[in-house]
């Protein structure tokens, strides 16, 4: 099996991970003399690019008007998500140092899990919720200026 076509979700929550870090560095050294809200928007821009390139490449080009509204609608709903964090990732960024930025970011993790346990009935071990738990904490941690 080719390393790009791996059904393992761990390997691909890995690249993403690194991939995640080497956003908050390039996008803190990006943004440098640039307001944070064009600068999202350039970055934007190229991710339009490439996935486009990405899917056209790899033959996953089907016509999005077969899609269902709910589709439409929830991948709406998400892209405005992703949007207005992008916003707000950026601004910290502009403003705050981006060892510390990115894990107040990930508090995200927690969340996911709160939401996944609201919304999709998932339901996350007590091992789990532990170390979410440490999650949130080393978040604090790293927010504390003391």
């Amino acid at each position: 099996m080719s390393f790009f076509t791996t059904n393992n979700w761990f390997v691909w929550a890995l690249l993403s991970a690194a991939f995640a870090a080497m956003t908050a560095v390039l996008a803190k050294i990006g943004i440098q003399g640039v307001d944070s809200d064009l600068a999202t928007l350039i970055r934007t821009g190229f991710i339009i690019i490439i996935l486009f390139v990405f899917v056209t490449m790899t033959g996953k080009w089907s016509n999005p008007l077969t899609l269902s509204g709910k589709t439409w609608l929830f991948l709406l709903l998400s892209g405005l998500a992703t949007g207005a964090s992008w916003v707000c990732y950026f601004r910290a960024l502009k403003v705050g140092e981006a060892f510390k930025v990115a894990p107040v970011d990930k508090l995200s993790v927690v969340l996911v899990a709160v939401f996944a346990c609201i919304f999709l009935g998932e339901r996350p071990s007590l091992r789990e919720w532990i170390g979410l738990g440490l999650v949130a904490l080393g978040v604090v941690t790293l927010s504390l200026r003391i």
